[in-house]
């Protein structure tokens, strides 16, 4: 069955929890599966991450299910973290290696995503989400280095991936045609990310690795500062983006909302999902 589901990250103070609350109230008649909740770098905001679960799942008809990265963690943390999901009733996580904080030098006692992967299976009583990265994790050596450590956390115990964004869906079919070709049929839900200011895409595909392609950026480059035409051309081309995916298929879409409901609703309802 396929599902659609957004992402939040936690707020940080009062105002940000207000504007969380606004969006998911606008977000909540689209009827998404369920709202994923990120974990900052070695867990920084771990009891943020906490409190937009508990707000979620307490106050809205909607599932949250929450990130939980490794690196900087030891494994009596992370059981602590499982048993407190547990007796709330989560039913879901996304596990990730997450990023080494700045300043550590040692990443803990995980390294690795599939080491987390393989503990949370052991532990038991959750359908683990990973990570996935059509166009290569920015870390990794190659591209087949990187397909290497994404089979070694399927076979781990992952359940489901959630691909990082892109805008070549090319890289997603060879992705996924590699995965088959290695007897791994894993669903890989697609990860959505709206364009809605450019110099902030840019910014965090530099960071990320995810390729923005010469006739997006050379148009959004065109527009200058002219913000509303940024948006409206990126509503556009994501939107196309989408329907093309749905049309081959894809298990899911998973809205990277930023905690804005406007762009993810209305390519949402661009798309009839």
């Amino acid at each position: 069955m396929t599902e659609h589901s957004i992402e939040f990250f936690p707020p940080k103070n009062a105002a940000g929890e207000a504007r969380l609350r606004q969006t998911i109230a606008e977000l909540l008649p689209l009827k998404p599966a369920f709202a994923s909740v990120t974990f900052g770098a070695g867990g920084s905001t771990r009891e943020r991450t906490f409190d937009t679960v508990r707000l979620i799942q307490d106050e809205y008809p909607l599932e949250a299910v929450p990130h939980l990265s490794c690196i900087a963690s030891t494994r009596e943390g992370v059981r602590e973290i499982l048993e407190r999901y547990r007796a709330q009733g989560i039913r879901r996580i996304v596990a990730l290696r997450g990023d080494l904080p700045e300043g550590m030098d040692t990443p803990g006692e995980f390294r690795f995503a599939n080491e987390l992967v393989g503990f949370i299976k052991d532990f038991g009583g959750f359908e683990i989400h990973v990570a996935a990265y059509p166009e290569a994790h920015p870390q990794a050596p190659d591209p087949l280095a990187d397909l290497d450590n994404f089979v070694r956390k399927a076979e781990a115990g992952a359940d489901v991936a959630i691909t990082q964004y892109f805008y070549n869906n090319n890289a997603y079919y060879q992705f996924v045609d590699d995965l088959r070709r290695r007897g791994l049929d894993i669903p890989v839900v697609v990860g959505v990310m709206p364009i809605v200011n450019y110099g902030q895409i840019a910014r965090f595909s530099a960071l990320c690795g995810a390729e923005i392609p010469r006739f997006i950026r050379e148009r959004m480059e065109a527009y200058g500062d002219d913000l509303e035409s940024q948006r409206a051309f990126g509503i556009e081309v994501v939107t196309r983006q989408c329907e093309d995916l749905l049309r081959q298929g894809v298990p899911g879409l998973h809205f990277y909302t930023l905690n804005q409901a406007e762009p993810t609703a209305s390519i949402w309802r661009n798309l009839g999902i």
